[in-house]
């Protein structure tokens, strides 16, 4: 089987998903908070992965649930202590994510010096689309990234609008934790993120590569 067959079955492969938080220059203006001097960096579970076909289910005692589209860059090989030069030998492909985030939990865990695992890692977490092969995206520096809630568009931006790019983020991740094959390093989402509500329909895209729908469970 080719590398890019094995990176197909990525939601099962992968042990790991790196996750980059306030990574867009418009989404902190938008959240009224500094830029961040270095990438803040957290995890989701790989059983936080559902596909489309399943609908995102909200969390026990989750009052305000979150949407986050972002770009997700799928590992081909172990890295670790990888340069920001070198990065591109160690991308397999891309997936479109969306990061949903029990936000009242993330809020409540935060004001208390708590960890917020719970509000991002919860079961159906992480929507992903299919895998997109490595050559389908020309310049992930500026790709259009895209969200509707019931066909109303919500989230539009690019990656250009990102504070540390690509092969900074991946490089900073592998120098503290080694990423696997398989692994998706979640980019950060742009400015726009906000509530959905059971019954509702997210739709969401990268430019006119991929695009997928997910309801939220009733």
């Amino acid at each position: 089987m080719s590398s890019e067959e094995r990176l197909k079955t990525f939601t099962s492969l992968g042990k790991k998903v790196m996750a980059v938080g306030r990574n867009y220059r418009a989404l902190a203006a938008e959240q009224g908070n500094p830029i961040p001097e270095k990438p803040i960096v957290f995890m989701k579970p790989t059983s936080s992965f559902i596909t489309e076909g399943r609908p995102i289910k909200i969390p026990l005692g989750c009052e305000r649930l979150y949407f986050e589209v972002e770009l997700g860059v799928i590992i081909k090989r172990q890295c670790s202590n990888v340069k920001k030069q070198d990065v591109d030998n160690y991308i397999g492909g891309y997936c479109l994510v969306l990061d949903m985030t029990a936000q009242d939990f993330q809020v409540d865990a935060k004001a208390k010096g708590h960890p917020w695992c719970l509000s991002k890692g919860f079961d159906t977490a992480c929507p992903v689309s299919a895998f997109i092969p490595k050559q389908k995206i020309k310049d992930y520096n500026d790709i259009e990234l895209w969200l509707k809630v019931n066909d109303v568009i919500k989230q539009r931006s690019s990656t250009s609008d990102m504070i540390f790019s690509i092969p900074h983020v991946i490089s900073y991740v592998s120098s503290y934790i080694t990423l696997e094959e398989g692994d998706v390093v979640i980019t950060g989402s742009p400015a726009g993120a906000g509530p959905v509500k059971p019954g509702e329909l997210i739709e969401a895209g990268l430019a006119d590569v991929v695009s997928m729908k997910f309801p939220v469970a009733t």
